[in-house]
């Protein structure tokens, strides 16, 4: 028998994690989108202020990365991910509210599912499994 001691393999990732990796990834890639479509508005359009809308679909692009980053964080199991990630399903809440209150048709659903997601999210990654995962620990388990 020999005494030496195999490498433990590392625990699969909990689908809970990989769900919240995909929806932090989705809100990303429709900021990323709307910021482009945006700037492409702005810039081939007739907008009123052609510099808000590029500047808007810029700033747009750039807040997109913040989700699609702690998407990526998530996946590697990276600590540090869980917080940009809220952030973002908690400044979701507010736009899906705006949405909720417009006038418009179109927007409404667009409020519903923005909700959705970022409720989910926001489930997901307060989730023990997630914690786990992640290496989080909770108050009074320094010990």
């Amino acid at each position: 028998m020999s005494t030496e001691q195999t490498p433990e393999a590392p625990a699969a990732r909990p689908g809970r994690l990989t769900a919240a990796a995909a929806l932090s990834a989705l809100e990303g890639l429709a900021l990323v989108a709307g910021g482009l479509f945006m700037l492409v508005m702005g810039l081939t359009g007739k907008p009123d202020r052609p510099t808000q809308a590029e500047t808007g679909g810029v700033t747009l692009m750039v807040l997109g990365l913040i989700p699609l980053i702690a998407a990526r964080g998530l996946l590697r199991r990276r600590r540090w991910s869980r917080g940009p990630a809220m952030i973002t399903q908690i400044m979701a809440l507010p736009v899906a509210w705006m949405f909720l209150n417009s006038d418009g048709a179109p927007w409404i659903p667009a409020g519903i599912a923005l909700a959705a997601v970022a409720v989910s999210g926001l489930v997901l990654l307060v989730n023990p499994a997630t914690t786990e995962a992640l290496g989080i620990r909770g108050p009074m388990r320094d010990a």
